[in-house]
C-alpha cells in the first residue's frame, strides 16, 4: 500500500523552437502489491508515450521519481497550466 500520493505534471515550452512538451509522473499500487512508477511524456495536446517501472519497495519508486524530477527541472521543465487535464487523461 502506498503511504502518500505522488503525482507530478511539468511542461517545457519554447515558442522560438516550436517546443511544447509535457512530462507526467505518478506512483501507484498494483493489484499484486507492488509499487509502480508511471511516466508519460510527449507533445502537449497529444496522448504521448508511457513507461512503467515496478518496484517491491515504495522507497525505490520514490527515489526514481525524485531523480527523474531533478533531471527534468535541470532541462527547463516547470509546473504546467494543463496539470489537471493531463493527470485525468487515460494512459492506455
Amino acid at each position: 500500500m502506498i503511504a502518500q500520493q505522488y503525482r507530478l505534471y511539468i511542461e517545457r515550452r519554447d515558442p522560438g523552437r516550436n517546443m511544447a512538451r509535457f512530462y507526467a509522473l505518478s506512483i501507484q499500487g498494483t493489484l499484486f502489491g507492488q509499487t509502480c512508477l508511471v511516466r508519460r511524456w510527449g507533445r502537449i495536446g497529444t496522448r504521448g508515450r508511457s513507461m512503467q517501472h515496478s518496484f517491491d519497495e515504495e522507497g525505490e519508486a520514490v527515489g526514481l521519481f525524485l531523480q527523474l524530477l531533478r533531471a527534468k527541472r535541470m532541462r527547463g521543465y516547470r509546473p504546467g497550466s494543463a496539470a489537471r487535464n493531463a493527470l485525468a487523461a487515460p494512459s492506455g
